[in-house]
């Protein structure tokens, strides 16, 4: 059975067929690590991590790779923040995103880069793009002519005006046009640097993945994925610039973008203020809860966060683990059964059936099967005294009784009951957690 998938760059559902059946390779932008992840980082970890297991299952090597971004404005100015060093900050969340990875149950990429130890392969690219007169460097930044690159918003759809008019692009005197943009910058006398041609100092955030796909996968690649915020303008100038430097026709053969994660209908988004950390679910809700929510709708749809949702997927899985066993061994699944998935990562469809064969296996038919398609996307990895051990963590306070409380607490607030209100908030935190009221709405995580 083929695999579909959604391809942005021509944006039809395409039969996936690889460049080499021997060696299928898969680059995903992963974290900038300059704050702890939040639930709307972790669709991408789920989503490329069914599709890595998916085209492992029908081929026989693949190479996914997801970079870890060290060095960027976000992470000096948080570092400056916090008041530590940039490497402090970065190993910090490194190390909290990789704990992120393992509570949602994500395989370990082939490869998993840092964009600090690749430097040299970028200030190479940045040299070739200058020789073969796509770049030109001023004032010690060297930026992308992006005139000289027909192809420019290819991956978009869109003209190169409209792209521009449509999006926030740096103004700098330094350029010859304001949509050209920058493959090395200088770093000040406080800022992380390294000795390059052009003088100390650092790549542009795009050059590190071209750099870093090309050393693993090579010039051309079959899958490039990541979150549909990076179409532009962050994967419309890998293409640009990996195309130029290694001159070839195609960067990646397929483009795979999931859709934002909201909280009432809005992005969430650290600009926004309503961003869940995951780290603030572990040690209070089973990774598993949080997987299968990512799951629930299709990758290309918004998925909507809400309490309904997390108490849905906890009660389902509750039920699952009734036929859980752990002396019952995988079974290799039948194309059937993985349809779904076949046809353009189909979660949604793919659970449908995972409820149908726990009817079965609920009448004692066919647990392998049932346990084992589960476990393909990353299901009750956990044994049953580990779900219990959640359930009882959990059974002092569930979402819905937190976000009842927070109205309830909003309406004394409202009423000028204070005391109420402080009542509700010590009743919360005396049950792990913890709520703060800013920019006129109420946050809250567990401690």
């Amino acid at each position: 059975m083929d695999i579909f998938l959604t391809n942005n760059l021509t944006n039809k559902k395409e039969r996936f067929v690889p460049r080499d059946n021997k060696n299928i390779g898969m680059y995903v932008c992963g974290p900038t690590v300059y704050d702890d992840p939040h639930i709307g980082n972790a669709r991408p970890l789920v989503v490329f991590d069914i599709l890595f297991k998916l085209l492992k299952n029908k081929f026989d090597n693949v190479s996914y790779v997801r970079n870890i971004t060290d060095i960027d404005d976000k992470i000096i100015k948080s570092s400056r923040e916090q008041k530590i060093s940039t490497k402090e900050l970065t190993d910090k969340v490194t190390k909290s995103f990789l704990e992120d990875c393992k509570y949602l149950n994500c395989e370990n990429p082939t490869h998993q880069p840092k964009a600090t130890e690749h430097i040299d392969l970028m200030i190479e690219m940045t040299n070739e793009l200058i020789k073969k007169g796509f770049a030109y460097e001023n004032n010690r930044h060297v930026y992308f002519e992006v005139k000289k690159f027909s192809d420019y918003g290819q991956l978009s759809n869109k003209k190169l005006e409209d792209l521009i008019a449509g999006s926030r692009v740096e103004i700098s005197e330094n350029k010859k046009n304001s949509e050209d943009f920058v493959l090395w910058k200088p770093s000040n006398k406080d800022e992380p640097f390294w000795d390059s041609p052009w003088g100390k100092g650092r790549p542009g955030w795009h050059l590190e993945c071209s750099a870093m796909s090309k050393k693993f996968l090579g010039k051309e690649f079959d899958i490039h994925g990541g979150g549909i915020d990076l179409v532009f303008p962050h994967h419309e100038n890998e293409i640009a610039q990996s195309r130029c430097a290694n001159q070839t026709k195609v960067f990646a053969n397929y483009w795979i973008h999931n859709a934002f994660i909201t909280m009432s209908n809005e992005k969430m988004a650290k600009s926004q203020g309503n961003i869940l950390k995951i780290k603030n679910f572990r040690k209070k809700i089973s990774g598993q809860v949080i997987r299968l929510a990512l799951m629930s709708a299709h990758y290309k749809q918004p998925l909507d966060w809400n309490n309904k949702l997390l108490d849905n997927c906890q009660s389902t899985l509750d039920k699952w683990y009734r036929v859980y066993s752990q002396d019952i061994k995988s079974i290799k699944l039948t194309d059937e059964i993985l349809k779904p998935l076949y046809e353009d990562l189909n979660t949604p469809g793919y659970i449908a059936n995972l409820h149908q064969l726990y009817e079965k296996a609920n009448m004692g038919q066919n647990k392998e099967l049932f346990l084992s398609a589960c476990k393909f996307i990353g299901l009750l990895n956990e044994n049953k005294e580990q779900w219990e051990n959640y359930k009882k963590i959990n059974a002092s306070i569930t979402v819905t009784d937190i976000e009842s409380k927070i109205d309830l607490r909003n309406k004394a607030r409202a009423n000028k009951d204070y005391k109420e209100a402080d009542r509700i908030r010590d009743d919360l935190l005396n049950k792990g957690v913890l709520i703060e009221d800013k920019d006129g709405k109420t946050l809250w995580k567990f401690k």
